[in-house]
């Protein structure tokens, strides 16, 4: 058979096979024309071994479900992301609710900070101070200490953490001030 009448007599019912799991007509066309591309570009049609007509529908299968196992990835990262979202708002939402302006002094503020940056572990605390109050880039910390720049950020990070749990009424004075 000549993939040309072959190509004739089976793309309509195959695009409207792939149709009826991708949802989208433009999904199953491209499904439809990729196949179609690979058909002749591996010259299936000229072996006379193949059931042409079973190759064809599995190959379609296949890229369906290559196709919704992507769409159902891209969901789920959507979703994930909106997860994320939702409790980044509800964090600073609830933290600019309970947010305590009520200090007497820079010295109160300072005494806050000193307090959560004493509740540190020794080794995190000196790279949190090197970072955010002197100032410093990850690597020349990294180069100072002699550790690797993941392990900076992997302890700027547990800062953070620990730094946002101790300031919890005062999470917008700790955004303010570390934030660069």
């Amino acid at each position: 058979m000549e993939f040309k009448s072959f190509y004739i007599t089976w793309y309509s019912r195959v695009k409207f096979f792939a149709c009826e799991y991708v949802f989208s007509e433009e999904d199953a066309e491209n499904i439809t024309q990729d196949v179609f591309a690979d058909l002749y570009q591996k010259k299936i049609i000229e072996d006379d071994r193949i059931n042409l007509v079973a190759y064809l529908f599995t190959s379609v299968k296949n890229k369906c479900i290559d196709h919704l196992r992507r769409k159902l990835l891209e969901q789920e990262a959507k979703e994930n992301l909106q997860k994320e979202f939702d409790l980044s708002l509800r964090m600073k939402y609830d933290s600019l609710d309970a947010f305590d302006v009520e200090w007497k002094s820079e010295q109160q503020i300072g005494t806050l900070i000193e307090n959560a940056l004493n509740t540190l572990p020794e080794r995190c605390r000196e790279i949190f101070i090197k970072s955010k109050i002197e100032g410093k880039k990850q690597r020349e910390i990294a180069e100072e200490l002699g550790i690797s720049i993941k392990t900076v950020e992997n302890q700027i990070t547990i800062a953070y953490k620990k730094m946002r749990e101790e300031l919890k009424n005062c999470l917008p004075l700790l955004l303010f001030l570390f934030s660069n």
